[in-house]
């Protein structure tokens, strides 16, 4: 199969009307949000979305997100829509959260991975919310990546992970938030964030008051455990090198590194530290304090190292503050959850 891509020059553009019949056809179409690629299907044709499974080697129990394009959607296939569902999507949407709800008949098994609930997103992107209302339909879509591999932030890495397995990628540039979506579920109390995002946990408190911390932000899912959201029980993000997080100060984490680095260490940290990895492949976050520039520049980092010959990954990791929380999260589940607490 050959993957077309295509660039819209706006929102009026032909090309989208192109774009959105791969969708409505029953074909996968790659898309951009503000936070990674997605790999779209219609989420109401069941072998549509098999087919998404297929193309990432994807487990079958691991659920899918919903794109709409906005709240007024949300009746159409959800049950129980809490008014706190309203509120959020008024202060949020369009953008990256995702809500889980009670779910209707009308959504495949496949696409739930067999839970009573789905997640809801409305995406924050002129190009896919314009797709979204000319397919006219709830669009899958899972980060457009190999399963396990890390998460997409440009065309040019879906078409290396994703050509020839997809119809068509539609380019939208570089994304601007460069982790996926929060995922916070809505269908208990007090609500439970199940994947920290580029919506940072305090945001959340700050409208909903009391928001608790599922298990599996912090640590790996037990086998038997059954993810209630993409992202929570399977290893993810992962570069092909063997991936070790630090923990502590920038300072000691620093030293430690520099201290157990062998000649073909490769090395992920923050700016003001990298001139003591001279000689070894190094791709930066940004400032330690600067953690919307971390999360944008996470995954191209971890990607970066499958073109290069490191046999080990040394990762410093910033604290859980703000957006801090989710590259925490991207960084340890890309490691297996192999952290060292200094």
């Amino acid at each position: 199969m050959k993957t077309k891509m295509w660039k819209p020059d706006g929102v009026d553009s032909k090309i989208l009307s192109e774009a959105a019949k791969v969708i409505t056809g029953g074909g996968l179409l790659a898309f951009p949000t503000e936070t990674v690629y997605g790999l779209g299907a219609n989420g109401l044709d069941e072998t549509a979305v098999c087919r998404i499974f297929e193309a990432k080697g994807r487990p079958q129990d691991n659920p899918l997100i919903l794109h709409v394009p906005d709240a007024a959607w949300l009746t159409r296939y959800c049950e129980e829509v809490p008014s706190s569902a309203y509120l959020l999507a008024r202060r949020f949407w369009p953008g990256p959260l995702t809500m889980i709800l009670r779910r209707k008949a009308c959504i495949p098994n496949r696409t739930t991975g067999g839970l009573d609930t789905v997640g809801m997103r409305c995406p924050a992107h002129p190009l896919t919310l314009a797709l979204l209302r000319l397919a006219d339909l709830p669009v899958a879509g899972p980060s457009a990546n190999r399963s396990g591999r890390p998460s997409c932030t440009t065309a040019a890495h879906v078409l290396e992970d994703m050509g020839g397995r997809i119809e068509g990628i539609l380019d939208g540039g570089p994304c601007e938030v460069g982790v996926e979506s929060t995922i916070l579920d809505l269908t208990c109390n007090p609500p439970r964030l199940l994947r920290p995002g580029g919506l940072p946990l305090e945001a959340l408190r700050e409208v909903l008051g009391e928001v608790v911390l599922d298990r599996a932000v912090t640590a790996q899912l037990k086998d038997g455990e059954r993810p209630r959201a993409p992202g929570m029980k399977y290893r993810h993000y992962a570069p092909k090198a063997p991936v070790t997080v630090l923990t502590g100060s920038g300072a000691n984490t620093a030293d430690y590194i520099a201290a157990h680095m062998s000649g073909d260490s490769g090395i992920v940290c923050f700016d003001e530290y990298a001139y003591r990895f001279a000689g070894h492949i190094v791709h930066c976050l940004g400032s330690e304090t600067d953690k919307r520039e971390q999360a944008r520049r996470v995954f191209d980092a971890l990607r970066a190292f499958d073109h290069t010959c490191v046999r080990e990954i040394w990762a410093q990791c910033p604290d859980a503050q703000g957006l801090g929380l989710a590259v925490a999260n991207r960084l340890k589940k890309a490691a297996g959850f192999r952290v060292i607490a200094l």
